[in-house]
């Protein structure tokens, strides 16, 4: 396959710029005042090249890295990314199969991931999955010691653990998407019913990000206004049941996606991409993500899970954990859940 040349491989001269512009600015003084944010993506599928777009779109790095296992593929991206830079703010955009592109990033984003298989159980793909991760996660966390890591590939809380323990790095700088996406589902669906603008739904769905997600009924409010609370004075035929097929609703709503066109990726793309900005721009801005539970809601300390809480994030990573008061269904919804998460990973033998 025929390589597009660089201009400079053309013949035009290195010193073109010094015939263009009027330096004012010494070079140390430029390299001083400037502000290089780099993050990188790991995994040129359709998730992760979704990410890559949105964060393009919206400005919050001054590099991106792409890394994945095939390198015409990645090129391809690279380039197909690099020939839009007249309508995108200016981001310089590299690739390669080698980790060492990835050098000093403030975050990394891992999307790379093998698929379940027809008749593959759930413990077969974290098998596959932990063998990827170990070839992903320690070069990451070589070449970026201080970046934070989060991690998008499914099944998520479970890898964002792997991820901890392979890296090594301190809990609040490892992070999962979890139940961030589940949440604005969550959050649509009740706006749509309610005839209102979804940022102005509180909503959140908690625990793992699956089947045993936890939808948090009792915190839900819109403009201040708690719903539940409203909808038990006026509307009669309000049940658990309902509560439940509305749960149930939010997490269907995944797969239909994917039975629709395959898989799903805008949708994650942009809230992976409102993470990155809250993380990059120190936000403290309360997502639900995936992170170290243990010692959260009566989760024991002994059990290490990683499943998604309202957490405030920022440039540190995980800054803390809010603490919403749920009712005890809920508790014992989430410790379900973490149970469910703990089977798994002590199914690994990791």
């Amino acid at each position: 396959m025929k390589k597009a040349a660089s201009l400079s491989e053309i013949g035009f001269s290195p010193n073109a710029k010094q015939h263009i512009f009027t330096p004012l600015a010494d070079a140390e003084t430029a390299a001083r005042t400037s502000r290089h944010i780099k993050i990188t993506v790991v995994g040129c599928g359709n998730v992760g090249m979704a990410i890559a777009q949105t964060i393009l779109t919206q400005d919050i790095a001054d590099e991106i890295a792409l890394v994945d296992a095939q390198p015409d593929k990645l090129r391809g991206e690279m380039l197909d990314l690099q020939h839009a830079a007249a309508f995108l703010p200016r981001v310089k955009i590299v690739s390669s199969t080698d980790y060492k592109v990835t050098a000093n990033s403030d975050l990394a984003i891992i999307t790379a991931g093998a698929r379940q298989n027809p008749g593959e159980t759930r413990l077969d793909l974290l098998q596959r999955n932990l063998a990827i991760f170990k070839r992903i996660v320690p070069p990451l966390a070589t070449y970026s010691p201080h970046c934070i890591l989060l991690v998008v590939s499914n099944p998520v809380d479970v890898l964002a653990y792997i991820t901890w323990k392979l890296s090594k790095f301190p809990p609040n700088r490892v992070i999962g998407s979890g139940t961030n996406l589940d949440s604005s589902r969550f959050r649509s669906l009740l706006a749509d019913h309610l005839h209102v603008n979804a940022q102005d739904v509180q909503a959140y769905m908690v625990g793992e990000h699956g089947d045993s997600s936890v939808a948090l009924w009792s915190s839900i409010s819109v403009g201040g206004v708690p719903v539940i609370s409203s909808l038990k004075k006026n509307d009669s035929n309000l049940s658990p049941e309902m509560l439940e097929a509305t749960r149930k609703a939010v997490i269907d709503s995944a797969y239909e996606v994917i039975n629709l066109k395959g898989y799903t990726s805008w949708a994650i793309g942009y809230s992976v991409a409102s993470l990155a900005f809250s993380l990059i721009r120190d936000q403290r801005r309360i997502h639900p993500v995936s992170l170290l539970a243990k010692g959260f809601y009566g989760i024991p300390d002994d059990k290490e899970v990683f499943l998604s809480l309202p957490a405030q994030v920022g440039r540190s990573g995980i800054h803390g954990v809010i603490n919403i008061q749920l009712t005890e269904e809920e508790i014992k919804r989430l410790r379900r859940s973490a149970e469910t998460l703990w089977e798994c990973q002590t199914q690994l033998g990791f």
